[in-house]
């Protein structure tokens, strides 16, 4: 009888109007009433309330984990695996749903909170959730329903936080060497343009943000990204964030858009969050015209992948090889790499220098590495270091 109970009562709820994050416990609480004819006690009240309270609002029972310190994923495979990413790698959790209709509820109504469709028609998604717990920060939505997902439907989050950690503060925890970090700092104050790279989850808008903390106050930071997750210590900082299609499939603004209207925004310094696609082409272009000392990030295994990387982005913008790797070697001068260890930590690994060799080509030459410290191209880099900063 609870399991129908608790069917009759959501559909009810399904069929008032309103957002499930506007369906409060009164009104909850109500509906109960009215679906038992008012013969429950207060304990089978209280228990039904609960269920429902936590199937239809939030992001139901992964609410806790999405809000604890330190996740940055939680992933549902099956009704009884569920993972989480708490900073030391994915570990399997105790939390279980009743079943697989239940996850495919969830991440029908997450879809809807993030303004897409999922359904048999369209059954995958990607969006951005606003509002989980506290609403200090933004979730990232994937979602993919059977027969697509042949083991059930599967779910994956991850917390985007917003990345307010200095220099000072990676430098405590060992995520960035003291040698490396002084290094770090005179790329900063010569105004050379550099590219956070690092695969997912290693740490490259943490660093980015931290990096610019370190932009001399005067200037102006643009900052172009697809989530709000650059947060720097920084008084005079602008954030563009770029918006998907609503589910008529209008009202895109993508990051190739922001990134040609924060050249009219007078900046300083350029900034796009996460370099994916054909923006790259637009911000190479603006950094090749008198915007120095812009960055990014950019996903890669290792520093010697980010010029074949970039070559796949740029052709997307419609710009061929020798193209990007003439706009590449005037544009940016600098790659950090970041990596996550074994252990679960994140560390700078590298820092090397954009560079032309014989052929005319772009590569990554070591300038830093950690556990074996300065590199062969070191002494270029301190000879452009030289030339570049204030007397």
């Amino acid at each position: 009888m609870r399991d129908s109970l608790i069917d009759r009562v959501r559909e009810r709820l399904a069929a008032q109007s309103g957002q499930p994050s506007e369906l409060g416990p009164q009104t909850v609480a109500a509906a109960i009433r009215a679906e038992s004819g008012g013969v429950l006690g207060d304990t089978e009240m209280l228990s039904n309330l609960r269920v429902l309270q936590t199937e239809l609002t939030g992001a139901g029972v992964l609410e806790p984990l999405l809000c604890a310190a330190g996740t940055t994923d939680v992933l549902v495979t099956a009704p009884d695996a569920v993972w989480v990413d708490d900073g030391g790698g994915l570990r399997r959790t105790e939390i279980r749903f009743s079943d697989e209709a239940a996850v495919r509820r969830l991440a029908q109504r997450l879809a809807v909170a993030a303004g897409r469709r999922l359904d048999d028609a369209q059954p995958w998604v990607d969006g951005q959730l606003r509002g989980i717990g506290t609403g200090e920060f933004t979730v990232r939505l994937h979602a993919i329903l059977p027969p697509i997902a042949a083991d059930g439907t599967c779910l994956s989050l991850r917390v985007l936080r917003p990345a307010t950690q200095d220099l000072a503060a990676l430098i405590a925890t060992g995520a960035i060497a003291p040698v490396a970090a002084e290094l770090l700092s005179d790329v900063i104050a010569a105004r050379l343009a550099f590219l956070v790279s690092g695969g997912t989850g290693a740490g490259k808008t943490t660093l980015l943000s931290a990096l610019l903390g370190a932009v001399d106050k005067q200037e102006r930071l643009v900052c172009v990204e697809d989530a709000a997750e650059l947060q720097p210590s920084h008084p005079h900082l602008v954030r563009l964030v770029a918006r998907g299609a609503n589910v008529e499939g209008a009202g895109a603004v993508g990051l190739r858009d922001l990134v040609r209207q924060a050249l009219r925004m007078r900046p300083d310094r350029l900034v796009v969050g996460e370099v994916r696609g054909a923006e790259v082409v637009d911000l190479l272009a603006a950094l090749n015209t008198g915007h120095d000392g812009g960055a990014g990030t950019v996903h890669a295994n290792n520093p010697a992948e980010v010029p074949a990387r970039l070559e796949a982005l740029a052709a997307l913008g419609g710009l061929d090889r020798a193209g990007l790797h003439s706009q590449l070697a005037a544009a940016v001068q600098v790659l950090v790499h970041v990596a996550r260890g074994r252990d679960g930590r994140r560390r700078l690994t590298d820092i090397s220098l954009l560079r032309r060799t014989d052929s005319w080509q772009v590569e990554a030459a070591p300038v830093w590495q950690a556990g074996r410290g300065p590199a062969g191209h070191i002494g270029e880099l301190r000879d452009l270091l030289r030339d570049r900063l204030p007397a």
